[in-house]
């Protein structure tokens, strides 16, 4: 689903080891364009999410990307292209495999709003600074 300011797509995704598929929701929006939000959809029909650069998910196209929590590597499993993605918090860690080319479809569809490259000139600092400002003020 795409908005004019806004894309969205989600996919069916492998978590690594488990016969059953989980959804995952892609959202990119404008007004943060250096970010991607990734949600997996919980057995309890509740939305667990990541905050992750677009840059990094970009990277992990076409290479092994990321450092820390969240890590992307494209492979081939059993004949299929994928992008594995490893999430790590103190709870433990996750691998979802995912579509290489619905995944790259989501960021040829986040490029249509913003530009890769592009991300600074639309990004409202001023604005950012103030939120950030108020927040503290509180």
């Amino acid at each position: 689903m795409m908005t004019s300011d806004s894309v969205q797509q989600d996919m069916f995704t492998v978590l690594h080891g488990q016969p059953a598929p989980v959804v995952t929701r892609w959202t990119y929006t404008a007004t943060d364009p250096f970010a991607v939000t990734l949600a997996v959809r919980t057995r309890q029909d509740r939305w667990v999410e990541w905050l992750v650069a677009r840059d990094l998910v970009v990277d992990a196209l076409s290479g092994p990307a990321g450092y820390g929590d969240i890590r992307m590597s494209p492979q081939l499993v059993q004949g299929y292209d994928i992008v594995e993605i490893e999430i790590r918090s103190t709870d433990g860690r996750a691998v979802l495999e995912v579509d290489r080319d619905l995944l790259r479809h989501f960021v040829d569809s986040s490029a249509e709003l913003v530009p890769l490259g592009e991300e600074s000139a639309v990004l409202d600092l001023d604005r950012v600074i103030e939120q950030i400002t108020q927040s503290c003020e509180g």
